[in-house]
């Protein structure tokens, strides 16, 4: 049984789990919206916050910690955009949206987006 077990497996072993949301992460944050099925967005959404109240402290370990877990483009932009955007704002800062099903499969869409 899979009680009190956090996290989804997509099928995948770990490595490539990880390289998974690591590329989702990073293209959230530098445009802002993500297309993807919803078992991913619902894996997303956690991370891309807690990475956003880490970037909010503007410390150089939050900054190293960013670096690990993101590309240095994105560690960059989520430290000089996305912090300052979301400077007052106590969590929250994306959206869920659901999105009608594929054609191809009928598989669960949602958007992952930054709120205003």
């Amino acid at each position: 049984m899979r009680h009190l077990k956090k996290g989804r497996k997509f099928s995948r072993e770990r490595s490539a789990r990880r390289s998974l949301l690591r590329i989702l992460l990073s293209q959230l944050i530098v445009r802002g919206r993500l297309t993807t099925s919803a078992a991913r967005a619902k894996e997303e959404r956690p991370r891309v916050e807690k990475l956003i109240t880490v970037a909010k402290k503007g410390t150089l370990a939050s900054q190293r910690q960013l670096r690990a877990e993101l590309p240095e483009h994105a560690a960059r932009r989520i430290a000089a955009v996305l912090a300052p955007r979301f400077k007052n704002r106590a969590g929250g800062y994306t959206r869920i949206t659901r999105l009608e099903p594929r054609p191809s499969d009928s598989s669960e869409r949602a958007m992952v987006e930054f709120v205003s």
